[in-house]
């Protein structure tokens, strides 16, 4: 039975989201006909043509002049040098011309747009060269990789006033999507004429399947960002295939679709599975080939005879982490995709610059008693490991294959032992990479690890900080103190390893002080070199969360939930304290923005937020500005 996996817009530019390359690896081993296919990146190369280009000026020359933006405006005034750069500015993107790299870099090449009045806050008095505090003189590659970046957002902009007002590079149409108790937003969007990137995404379809000629298409989608751009490939599916088997899969759906009675969208999908793909598929494939009957399914949903959702989850047990085997990335275009430097920071940069072989060093995680988290859920709940020995057996393979050294670990807290093991593994065995994921700040990462991980190649860690502050975590059982943040962090550092914290504001009663003292906190790990990089995100309560299960105990109250048939994941809630957690978010995002730019870290913290409230008189720190620098031996 040939299968065709597909990447739909949209995911990354860099590198290949990795769900389809860990299924059809895996279905290859059990020796079924799998293929792949990225439209997300397809979508991408297609548009950033010379020709893709005229078309986004013919949607432009349509609107009224009254309702054409400034971004419009300067892309029709300049489209003559737009259609000339935008195909060496791609090939440069993707490797392919390094040397265009120095009229790129000295801004005579592109035409900017907007998005370029960012550089002038770099500008001194004297008008001299705005990035020259990044790049220096010789760091042409990556100037032009950022002034690149700064273009393409700038086209970005173009596409979402001029074609599609839901177009993002990542978050494509995801308030379609994400958390929507109806499936009506989605069915009226589907409904409508397609505009100029459905129509390339129908183009982009029908070349898949004609190329492949599937007998079973496998959507995943990770995020609620590629939830319309895959029921839009369904749809050309059912029109040019309909004998072709459709299944949706991904963590939107093992998510948000956990209890799912809306029938509508099996007018696009014949199935939909839920978490862990291998079992389900097998099943699945069993069932078409006339081997299980439909009451012998594993965790899926179907529309019955009746014409209503129906949920079947025949006990059976998952595949093993050790024995899921090794991901393919055979039949996506390597050389295709785009490294971006987005934002000036060292750390900030992995996550858009670099084709990384994402790989799982275990599923699920260790840990799964954060009270913010979604532990009931499988992805997080069932935590199994696979020997270092296997790990690295993967990696040579994947090396063998891709050409490509350089690792993403994905998974929700790589476990300590497993990183230990796994260094010893690949020093042991001589096989040099460059590898980054995502940690607990945990005490067991001591400097004597730190310094293992870091000869092993270990570059980079990323790990929850969250609110900051000692009785927040303690009520979200996050198991670390910030003082013993910082001596982890500290330690990583130390060994050359780039640290990037995740934090989050709003949490359940925290309060303004709180949120003073933790901005204090992160100016101090920035201070004292602990981290390089953050990211304040707000905190959305998750049904499937300890804190959406049990609600009283972190002194809420949950909104009504209006009645539901498609998606449910986040929940509001009202909590006593009253905070205006929105208003504060904007100093927090200024912080660190600035911290990650070595801007402001000795700055009074309550500037921030006096910058973006001015007549609000905010508390001092309760945070004593040396607790830091003393937790981790500088004073």
């Amino acid at each position: 039975m040939r299968i065709l996996a597909v990447i739909p817009p949209m995911t990354q530019l860099n590198t290949p989201y990795p769900s389809t390359a860990y299924l059809t690896g895996f279905l290859r081993a059990q020796g079924e006909d799998a293929h792949q296919v990225d439209l997300a990146l397809g979508l991408i190369c297609r548009i950033f043509t010379s020709a893709g280009l005229r078309d986004v000026r013919d949607c432009a020359l349509a609107l009224p002049e009254a309702d054409r933006s400034a971004s419009v405006n300067a892309f029709l005034d300049y489209f003559d040098d737009h259609q000339h750069v935008i195909e060496p500015v791609i090939r440069f993107l993707q490797g392919r011309d390094a040397t265009i790299a120095h009229r790129i870099a000295n801004r005579s090449l592109l035409p900017e747009g907007p998005r370029f009045a960012a550089l002038d806050v770099y500008t001194d008095d004297d008008g001299g060269d705005p990035l020259g505090w990044a790049f220096g003189v010789l760091g042409v590659q990556d100037r032009a990789k950022h002034i690149a970046a700064l273009y393409l957002n700038d086209l970005a902009d173009v596409l979402r006033d001029a074609v599609d007002p839901r177009f993002e590079f990542v978050r494509y149409a995801e308030q379609l999507a994400g958390s929507q108790p109806s499936f009506d937003p989605l069915a009226n969007a589907l409904a409508e004429p397609p505009n100029l990137l459905d129509q390339y995404l129908t183009v982009l379809t029908e070349a898949a399947i004609a190329q492949h000629q599937p007998q079973v298409v496998l959507l995943s989608t990770p995020f609620p960002g590629s939830v319309y751009a895959a029921l839009r490939i369904a749809q050309t599916i059912k029109r040019i295939a309909p004998n072709t088997t459709i299944c949706l899969g991904g963590g939107y759906v093992n998510t948000e679709l956990r209890e799912l009675t809306e029938p509508r969208i099996f007018d696009f999908v014949d199935f939909i599975t839920l978490d862990a793909g291998e079992r389900p598929l097998l099943c699945l494939l069993e069932h078409l080939r006339g081997k299980r009957g439909p009451q012998r399914l594993v965790r899926t949903f179907t529309r019955n005879a009746a014409g209503a959702a129906q949920y079947t989850n025949w006990a059976e047990p998952d595949v093993p982490f050790e024995s899921v085997g090794t991901p393919t990335w055979d039949g996506l275009p390597l050389d295709q995709y785009l490294s971006l430097l987005d934002m000036l920071n060292p750390m900030n940069r992995l996550w858009s610059d670099g084709r990384w072989n994402k790989l799982t060093i275990a599923h699920g995680c260790y840990w799964k008693k954060c009270s913010f988290c979604d532990v009931s859920l499988d992805y997080i709940s069932r935590y199994e490991t696979a020997s270092a020995a296997v790990l690295v057996d993967r990696i040579e393979a994947i090396i063998q294959e891709t050409g490509q050294t350089g690792f993403h670990f994905v998974d929700e807290a790589a476990p300590p032992k497993a990183l230990k093991a796994l260094a010893e593994e690949l020093i042991r065995r001589g096989v040099h990479i460059s590898w980054w994921g995502n940690i607990r700040f945990e005490k067991t990462f001591t400097p004597e690890l730190a310094d293992l991980l870091a000869q092993s190649g270990c570059i980079a860690v990323s790990g929850g900080l969250e609110v900051a502050s000692d009785r927040l975590l303690q009520l979200m059982k996050k198991g670390v103190s910030v003082e013993q943040v910082a001596r982890v962090t500290k330690s990583f550092t130390d060994a050359g390893v780039l640290v990037h914290a995740y934090l989050m504001y709003g949490f359940p009663t925290q309060t303004v002080q709180d949120t003073v003292d933790a901005l204090e906190y992160v100016r101090q790990l920035f201070e004292a070199g602990c981290i390089q990089s953050g990211f304040f995100h707000r905190f959305a309560c998750t049904v499937h969360s300890p804190v959406g299960l049990n609600p009283e105990a972190y002194g809420i109250t949950l909104q009504p939930l209006p009645p539901i048939t498609f998606a449910k994941n986040d929940i509001g809630f009202d909590d006593p304290t009253g905070t205006d957690h929105a208003l504060l978010g904007q100093a927090l995002r200024k912080a660190i923005y600035n911290f990650m730019h070595g801007i402001g870290t000795d700055a009074d913290v309550r500037s921030w937020f006096s910058a973006i409230d001015p007549d609000t008189r905010y508390p001092k720190p309760k945070v004593k500005r040396d607790t830091i620098a003393r937790a981790v031996g500088l004073v």
